[in-house]
């Protein structure tokens, strides 16, 4: 038993953030699922803008897509979507052991599309079709241009992961969306048990961005509320999913969609390197890490129970913050177009990259 284990124990998952070419081929991926106890995987565009940007593991694949006169758009794809199959592969005895909630890997539509709710919901489909793999999530941003996008393809039977989560306002709105098309699903004759989803919240960009503004006040009190915003946050965000999902009238057979607590490498040194594991551990959650996360946590492990059952405790912090002359409207909206504009940046650079490879 690992530390791993105990957080499974405790009700979280834990997922891998992070896939290349490279830990397909040397079978490190394989190797870990078994060593460090890992259920899933995620990926976005930065995560395949470094895989495919360094290294020789894509030479020949990109060669053939060369040969065959591929464009970089296409070709990005053609290569994530290898990766995104073999993976699928490697965890599909999980996926069956856990009745489809695990085994789970995740692709992302394009960024630059993320206000474009009819191409969102296009590319979904395309991803889902051509990956091929009942265990293949399909990660849609919560904009409030894909938000429509995220009801329609659960409509249609595509699991989803839906991404760049920061406030707990946004979180309701996907929660409402998730119900609404779970609900289409099976007015369309679908069967729901099939459809899964997570509802993927960021958590150090939080830090990050509440320290800088903490920092710019200089008080002793604000000095000491660094490193609190993040994890208040999630805990708020788990009360609201235990409310509304209390509430919600599901389908018969319909999965919860699970809270996934991403962004959990701590940025700053001088936090415990595992905090936003052991203070986000509880029942119906993913934590998807990097391996240094994940390794973190099989040294040290800092867990102590269940640490999502007191939202009241959150509530007051959040409103120490809140007090403190944070503005988390203005928070929010900085993250959420710096989120999308990081990704977006990541792909362009990748898109740039392979068009003078291909040249």
């Amino acid at each position: 038993m690992t530390y791993i284990d105990d957080l499974a124990a405790l009700g979280t998952s834990t997922w891998l953030d992070d896939l290349s070419r490279d830990r397909l081929d040397s079978g490190n991926l394989a190797e870990i699922i078994n060593s460090k106890s890992i259920v899933g995987v995620t990926t976005n565009p930065a995560i395949f803008a470094a895989a495919m940007s360094q290294g020789s593991a894509y030479d020949a694949q990109l060669a053939e897509l060369k040969a065959a006169g591929a464009t970089a758009d296409t070709a990005v794809y053609d290569m994530a979507i290898e990766d995104v199959r073999r993976a699928c592969d490697l965890f599909a005895p999980i996926f069956e052991a856990t009745n489809g909630a695990d085994g789970r890997v995740s692709i992302e539509v394009d960024p630059r599309i993320s206000e474009d709710t009819a191409a969102t919901l296009q590319q979904a489909r395309d991803l889902w079709n051509r990956v091929g793999r009942p265990n293949v999530m399909i990660k849609i941003p919560a904009t409030p241009g894909s938000l429509p996008a995220i009801t329609d393809a659960l409509a249609e039977g595509i699991s989803v992961n839906v991404t760049l989560i920061f406030s707990v306002e946004r979180y309701r709105e996907v929660v409402a969306a998730y119900v609404d098309g779970i609900q289409r699903a099976a007015d369309n004759g679908l069967d729901v048990s099939k459809i899964h989803s997570v509802a993927s919240f960021f958590v150090s960009r939080l830090d990050s961005e509440v320290d800088k503004r903490l920092d710019a006040i200089g008080t002793d009190e604000a000095h000491a509320a660094r490193g609190k915003a993040g994890v208040a946050n999630a805990q708020r965000a788990y009360g609201a999913f235990q409310e509304l999902f209390d509430a919600a009238k599901l389908p018969e057979g319909a999965n919860l969609q699970r809270p996934l607590w991403a962004s959990t490498g701590v940025k700053n040194p001088d936090y415990p390197a595992t905090l936003y594991v052991s203070e986000l551990a509880g029942p119906h959650t993913v934590n998807t890490m990097p391996e240094g996360t994940i390794d973190a946590v099989l040294e040290l492990g800092n867990l102590h129970g269940n640490t999502l059952n007191d939202p009241t405790a959150a509530d007051r912090q959040w409103s120490q913050l809140t007090a403190l002359g944070i503005d988390f409207d203005d928070v929010f909206d900085v993250l959420e177009r710096e989120g999308v504009k990081k990704f977006v940046d990541s792909w362009t650079e990748l898109l740039d990259s392979l068009n003078a490879r291909l040249a």
